[in-house]
């Protein structure tokens, strides 16, 4: 029997007003207490509120059991034992599916005091965020954690990826982020990701895929390794990440017709007009808003918009603030900019392109993402967010 087909079903059953819980799986091997019986459930239940699911021929049978049983009982928040599946803690947020299911095991009454809840908007959304640990994707994680959200981040940085969701839980609370070893590139990889997405969260509401890699040179120059290389993580990556992502938003829909999911593509001002000696990052750039474009048209009618947000530069990031390998520094040494003696000198040049005179932030995309996830009449759609230097014709 297969979790990641019970789960995100019962949490859509449970999401009301387009606010779901958060569910926390435990499997049997797990449990501390022997149940074998609904009577040994009940016992086992102190002031949380529980229901018992009997086995199932498929996930879907068991899915429609609950459904019955939420409709006769009105449960929305508590346990739930799937008989040969095992224990969900539903709660309005991780640390109190976690408490229902620590109250459970140890058979004792505990008081949970829930924190200030944030916007709406964003309030309990699930989120993955592929390149979240560092660059614009972190940026974009601390904004909407701080929001709300529950957020999964995806990246090969194990380092810097773990590092990101302990200083986040240290400020925020025990599991709003969590982190996952993964290569965009490889399908077993980002299904890992989403397994333990569902297992820890419940379900997925939005895809933010953001990693991305930049390695400029002119044709000549550059060889097929490493334009596969930048094209895979780029391209590719948005391919295999929505692949495997659908199917999770696909079953929350199909048992909640009201429910809007979001794939968001973070893109580039790149993706719009070309980059001289920066063609395989461009081409790539583009090829993702076409699958943007397409994907959206194939994924409408299941309740799930793809839009994608094509930044300018983010000129405080490290890709290009680095004082040893940053962009600026490396123009300044090539004297890609005439005149200039300083890196500060090279930071000017560049944001005196720009109509607003200053690079793009986090926080600029994020009131992007806040913009697609809200609006319910836009997909497929390419949002610039380049403080003018690239307008749409």
């Amino acid at each position: 029997m297969d979790v990641t087909r019970i789960i995100p079903g019962i949490r859509a059953i449970l999401t009301f007003s387009s606010t779901g819980p958060i569910i926390k799986y435990v499997n049997p091997d797990r449990l501390k207490k022997e149940i074998n019986n609904e009577q040994d459930f009940i016992n086992g239940l102190n002031s949380e509120m529980g229901i018992y699911i009997a086995a199932g021929r498929d996930e879907e049978q068991i899915i429609q059991k609950f459904r019955n049983v939420q409709s006769e009982t009105g449960f929305q928040r508590g346990l739930i034992f799937i008989e040969n599946v095992g224990l969900l803690g539903a709660g309005n947020s991780w640390d109190e599916a976690d408490h229902f299911i620590n109250q459970y095991l140890r058979g004792t009454t505990v008081t949970f005091i829930e924190k200030e809840s944030k916007s709406a908007r964003i309030l309990n959304k699930v989120v993955i965020v592929t390149g979240g640990a560092q660059g614009f994707g972190k940026g974009i994680v601390e904004e909407l954690v701080f929001e709300g959200a529950f957020i999964m981040i995806a990246d090969v940085n194990a380092a810097k990826g773990q590092a990101v969701v302990d200083e986040i839980n240290r400020k925020k609370g025990k599991n709003h982020a969590l982190f996952y070893e993964t290569d965009v590139t490889k399908p077993d990889s980002v299904i890992a990701m989403i397994n333990a997405t569902v297992s820890e969260f419940g379900g997925i509401d939005v895809l933010i895929s953001n990693a991305g890699v930049l390695r400029a040179g002119s044709i000549e120059e550059m060889d097929e390794k490493t334009f596969d290389f930048v094209t895979d993580v780029n391209y590719k990556g948005f391919f295999i990440c929505t692949k495997y992502t659908i199917p999770v938003m696909k079953l929350q829909r199909r048992y909640n017709q009201s429910l809007h999911m979001d794939i968001i593509q973070i893109n580039s001002k790149s993706g719009l007009t070309g980059s001289n000696k920066n063609f395989a990052y461009a081409g790539g750039k583009f090829g993702a808003i076409g699958l943007t474009q397409s994907f959206a048209l194939e994924l409408v009618h299941s309740g799930i918009k793809v839009n994608a947000i094509c930044p300018g530069n983010y000129f405080e990031g490290p890709l290009w603030s680095d004082p040893e390998t940053g962009l600026f520094a490396q123009y300044l040494k090539t004297g890609k900019v005439p005149g200039a003696k300083t890196i500060e000198d090279v930071k000017k040049a560049y944001e005196a392109k720009v109509p607003m005179n200053r690079g793009c932030t986090p926080k600029d995309v994020v009131k992007a993402i806040y913009y697609l996830i809200e609006q319910e009449y836009e997909t497929g759609q390419a949002l610039p967010v380049t403080g003018g230097q690239v307008m749409l014709n």
